[in-house]
């Protein structure tokens, strides 16, 4: 009798998750993560926190101290070490467990030598012959290693790597430059897991990496041309919204999830186009409570217009139908409604593709979240007199940051994009993650932005060369997204090439408990 009970225990540990639990990071784990969309509907079991390490302008120390909106955000190191000779300047040296998720950088001339270091080893793992990821021995693929839209392969421009790579007890990323004294700006992004001490991590080997071909090619395939879910219980509205009115259906009771959502407004006018995908509102509750307030556009991460835009949650194809992939989990109801805030009618298609959820304890629902601001000032970069931080997002409660969309009407004829992203979470007085400007935190450089598309990053529109009118960027997180326990903030500087003002619009993405 007590080797039944004994047994049964175990089968009933299997089944609670807690081997689970004690799975072991590795690169492979993590790669598979990346292109499972229940993945992040869960808190994160092993947990991790997230970080930052990035060249800011290190004058900035406190909002009540000078320097705050200080620019010169290149070229920022923790120290400088010597070694057999040579200068390495350190850009992250982090205890484990932990992973590198995103690695982005630029500058103009690339001379010198990129080493990443793991366990304390003092040989460094990976050595990159130039300040250009692309420049890696290894083919992750053009999924997860992407030349920025200004790259040029001889000179300027950079390039993100999305590639994970663990490590189990610790990670130091060095820069050595060709000249004897730094001149280039060289500026950088690295994020990174932060795992509990207890987790089991295999740290990254080019020899594994170099192992996982197979697995790199499917998470490339599945990255760049994700599939959208055909089978589940279906739910339709189709019909024309009167102005004012609302149209509704509700989901297939009990735990389900939201697997495909899928939006067509019809009209031949891009003009009404543009302005229905912004005065229809998409609204979505679940379990009773509402998660989702949106316009359909910038739900999409178009933006203003319906632009084409290609990522791994998210398409909107060239005629402007709406398509979200994100999973989006509840108990027992769930429903959809489309409110017509216009003063016209707006014919209109949205179809929703519900299937079976394995609800837990660490289940969360997914939210989106709009945010507008006429003429928000934009203050010149190195006149920041009276400068301000628009907060795209601010956040209560327990969830994980998943990224956002930032549509902007730009009133002045230059670049309004040079200030720096803050992240601050659960109560944080410094940001634990500071960036180095706008289109920077969205996966390019070298403002200003034009259009481009990646699994991860995108800007959809740019109406002209020099940034006045429409434009639009979006980034949605993976393996980096930003874990939070009591509370969230987006702070975004606004500081430009000339003093001016701007329309603001942000959608925040996360997922959280009630």
């Amino acid at each position: 009798m007590q080797k039944f009970t004994t047994g049964f225990l175990i089968i009933l540990l299997i089944a609670g998750g807690f081997i689970g639990h004690a799975q072991t990071v590795s690169t492979a784990s993590l790669l598979k993560e990346m292109t499972d969309f229940n993945a992040v509907t869960y808190w994160p079991k092993p947990y991790y926190s997230a970080g930052q390490a990035s060249s800011y302008d290190r004058h900035s120390i406190s909002p009540d101290k000078p320097g705050w909106f200080a620019n010169g955000d290149n070229s920022q190191f923790i120290r400088v070490e010597q070694n057999e000779g040579h200068k390495e300047y350190v850009m992250l040296d982090q205890e484990g467990p932990g992973a590198l998720v995103r690695f982005w950088l630029t500058t103009f001339k690339r001379a010198g030598k990129l080493r990443i270091y793991f366990d304390n080893n003092p040989i460094p793992e990976i050595v990159i012959p130039s300040y250009d990821l692309m420049k890696i021995d290894l083919k992750p693929g053009p999924a997860l290693l992407i030349p920025h839209s200004s790259y040029q392969p001889l000179e300027k421009g950079g390039s993100t790597l999305y590639l994970p790579m663990p490590y189990a007890k610790h990670c130091k990323v060095t820069w050595e430059d060709a000249q004897p004294e730094i001149k280039e700006p060289r500026y950088y992004q690295i994020n990174f897991r932060k795992y509990d001490p207890s987790t089991t991590v295999r740290t990254f080997s080019l020899k594994e990496a170099r192992s996982l071909t197979t697995l790199l090619d499917k998470v490339n395939t599945q990255l760049l041309n994700p599939v959208n879910v055909s089978k589940g219980k279906q739910s339709l509205i189709n019909q024309t919204i009167l102005p004012k009115q609302t149209a509704s259906v509700n989901l297939p009771k009990g735990t389900n999830a939201v697997k495909f959502l899928s939006i067509e407004v019809s009209t031949q006018d891009n003009q009404s186009l543009e302005k229905l995908l912004r005065s229809t509102i998409l609204k979505i509750k679940f379990d009773g409570e509402q998660s989702v307030e949106c316009p359909i556009g910038d739900f999409s991460g178009s933006g203003v217009g319906g632009r084409p835009l290609q990522s791994w949650y998210r398409t909107v194809t060239g005629d402007g139908k709406i398509i979200s992939r994100w999973t989006m989990p509840y108990q027992k109801s769930a429903t959809v409604s489309l409110e017509n805030q216009s003063d016209q009618s707006v014919s209109i298609t949205l179809k929703a593709i519900s299937q079976p959820y394995s609800w837990n304890s660490n289940s969360m629902y997914f939210h989106a979240h709009w945010k507008f601001s006429e003429k928000v000032p934009i203050k010149k970069w190195d006149e920041t007199s009276g400068a301000i931080e628009w907060q795209l997002s601010k956040i209560k409660g327990k969830g994980i940051f998943l990224g956002d969309s930032f549509a902007v009407f730009n009133h002045m004829h230059t670049w309004y994009g040079e200030g720096d992203q803050k992240l601050y979470v659960d109560g944080e007085t410094f940001p634990s993650e500071f960036g180095t400007g706008a289109e920077d935190y969205y996966n390019t450089s070298w403002a200003p932005v034009v259009l481009y598309q990646s699994p991860f990053a995108n800007a959809p529109r740019a109406d002209t060369e020099d940034s006045y009118g429409h434009n639009t960027f979006t980034r949605t997180r993976n393996l980096d997204g930003v874990t939070f326990k009591t509370d969230f903030k987006y702070d975004l500087e606004m500081l430009g090439w000339a003093h001016g003002e701007a329309d603001c619009a942000a959608t925040t993405y996360w997922y959280g408990f009630r």
